[in-house]
C-alpha cells in the first residue's frame, strides 16, 4: 500500500493546507502505519516552467528527432505521471492563489497530461483511484459575500481530479485562513476558528475513510 501526497503552497511553517493534510496523512498511517508515503513539494520544487511547452513540442516529433530539452521533458512527464498511477490512494494539498489555482499545481497537470496514460481523450490510469483535495482560502468566496464567483481555483481543480483523471475525490475545504494576520479579517476571528474546527473533522474523516477503504 502507498500514499502519494502533493504540496503546491510556497510555505512550510505556517501553511494552513499542509496543516490540515497532515491530518488526512495522519489518519493514513495510522492504519498503515508500514506502508509508504510518497511526497511531492511542487511549491518548493516546482516544475520547471517550460517543461511542459517542451514535452507538448516532444510529442509531435518522432522519437529518434527529439532534442536532449525535449526528451528530459518528457522523461519529467513519465516520472510525475508514475507516482500518480503507482500509489494506492492520492492527496493533494492546494491553496487558493490570487483567486486562482496555484501556478505550480498548473504546470505540474499539464505536464502531468503530456504522458500518453493520462492524457485527455484516453482512459486514465489513475480511474478510480481515491484521493482527497484539501484546498484553504484566505478570505471567503461563498454565496452572498462580495466576492461571491472570485475562486477560480477549485471548480477547475475537481474537473481535473475527478472529471479528467477520474479519481474517487473527496474535497477538503477551509476559509478565512487571513484572519488574525490581515486586520481586514479581524471581526471574522471567531468564524474562521469554526470553519477550521469543521475542515479539520471533515479531514479526519476523509483520511480514516481513504485508509479504511484501503484496509488490506
Amino acid at each position: 500500500m502507498s500514499l502519494f501526497r502533493l504540496d503546491a503552497s510556497i510555505r512550510v511553517e505556517g501553511s494552513h493546507s499542509r496543516a490540515i493534510a497532515d491530518i488526512v496523512e495522519q489518519e493514513w498511517r495510522t492504519v498503515h502505519p508500514e506502508s509508504a508515503v510518497v511526497t511531492r513539494q511542487i511549491g518548493i520544487d516546482p516544475v520547471p516552467a517550460t517543461a511542459w511547452a517542451t514535452a507538448v513540442k516532444a510529442t509531435s516529433v518522432p522519437p529518434a528527432d527529439r532534442s536532449p530539452a525535449q526528451i528530459r521533458s518528457l522523461e519529467l512527464a513519465e516520472a510525475e505521471a508514475e507516482q500518480l498511477i503507482g500509489a494506492d490512494a492520492l492527496l493533494f494539498a492546494v491553496p487558493l492563489y490570487n483567486f486562482g489555482v496555484s501556478q505550480h499545481f498548473k504546470t505540474w497537470v499539464d505536464l502531468v497530461i503530456c504522458d500518453p496514460r493520462m492524457r485527455s481523450g484516453v482512459e486514465p490510469a489513475t480511474a478510480g483511484k481515491r484521493a482527497v483535495l484539501v484546498t484553504v482560502r484566505g478570505g471567503s468566496y461563498a454565496a452572498g459575500t462580495p466576492r461571491e464567483g472570485w475562486d477560480h481555483a477549485t471548480a477547475w481543480m475537481r474537473r481535473i481530479l475527478a472529471d479528467v483523471w477520474k479519481l474517487d475525490l473527496k474535497v477538503v475545504e477551509s476559509e478565512f485562513t487571513l484572519a488574525g494576520v490581515n486586520p481586514a479579517f479581524e471581526r471574522f476571528k471567531d468564524l474562521a476558528r469554526q470553519i477550521r474546527a469543521a475542515a479539520e473533522e471533515t479531514a479526519r474523516d476523509h483520511g480514516r475513510n481513504l485508509a479504511g477503504e484501503l484496509r488490506v
